[in-house]
């Protein structure tokens, strides 16, 4: 089999209300270079290269040998730029990846509606894998297996500033703080917040960022487990910062912010009002979705 190139973006999901079901790629990469070989090797680089590196629960490998019959082994050289359990889209990028190299080595011949709802079955919800691999802002739901996806705001020149602290939050803890029951009026705002972000993105309207990133559902919940989030919250308005959010389940936040203010000015007050001067600032832009070649 040929040689095959993967170049898969971390996301962000949720964005306060679109609750697994928005999710915004971003200009960091997990870039996966793959041939068939004798027996499975990973040459890995960049963020946290050990555990990417490992063969032993491996979620690209293990994704590729559960769908593949044969096992045929891969070698793999895989260069990492996404944090790992901050919630960026880490398991999205990989579990896209696996399903991309069965479906090539595998001969599967999936097309890309089903290597999409393949790996948001496998991944539970919809938001992350869907923006990894339309790219942009995407809009996903999933009803009975059939993922039905649109994306915009593509090319936005909006910054992306991604504040990660230094301890990680599994998915699987983040949604256990949530609540099984919510009031009416949290769950109405939620779904007026989400209709004015998903407007921002469609007409470019940075002014409708902070009221459309409102949240009642998770953040509120979550904010234990993700101290940097309240510290961060009163920076929307403020410092070229348009809105601030939760990535994902947490603990990281994204910043989208306006790109001709100083880069400088953004980080000085992001770090102050952490009250922490080595917080990890990721700079992004949004990025198009899933390449392969």
């Amino acid at each position: 089999m040929t040689s095959l190139h993967l170049r898969l973006p971390a996301t962000s999901a949720n964005l306060g209300p679109g609750f697994d079901a928005l999710g915004l790629a971003m200009s960091l990469y997990l870039d996966v270079e793959a041939s068939a070989a004798p027996a499975f090797s990973i040459e890995a680089t960049g963020r946290d290269a050990r555990l990417v590196g490992s063969l032993s629960h491996n979620l690209i490998v293990d994704t590729y040998r559960d769908l593949v019959a044969d096992g045929r082994p891969l070698r793999l050289r895989v260069h990492n730029e996404i944090p790992l359990g901050m919630g960026c889209g880490s398991s999205a990028a990989a579990l896209l990846a696996g399903v991309m190299l069965a479906s090539h080595f595998g001969e599967l011949k999936l097309t890309p509606q089903a290597m999409l709802e393949e790996a948001c079955r496998r991944e539970g919800h919809p938001d992350n894998v869907a923006a990894c691999f339309r790219g942009g802002l995407t809009v996903s739901s999933a009803l009975k297996g059939e993922v039905t996806t649109a994306t915009l705001g593509t090319e936005l020149p909006w910054r992306l500033l991604l504040a990660v602290p230094r301890d990680s939050l599994a998915t699987a803890e983040a949604r256990a703080l949530l609540p099984d029951h919510y009031a009416r009026a949290e769950v109405v705002g939620n779904i007026q917040a989400s209709t004015l972000l998903v407007a921002a993105f469609a007409l470019e309207r940075a002014d409708l960022l902070q009221a459309g990133t409102r949240d009642f559902v998770h953040q509120p919940f979550r904010s234990r487990a993700c101290p940097l989030l309240a510290a961060l919250l009163p920076l929307a308005g403020h410092a070229g910062i348009y809105s601030v959010t939760l990535s994902g389940a947490g603990p990281s936040v994204l910043l989208i912010c306006d790109s001709h203010v100083g880069l400088e000015v953004m980080l000085d007050a992001v770090r102050g009002a952490a009250s922490d001067p080595a917080l990890e600032i990721l700079e992004a832009r949004i990025a198009p979705g899933a390449v392969l070649s």
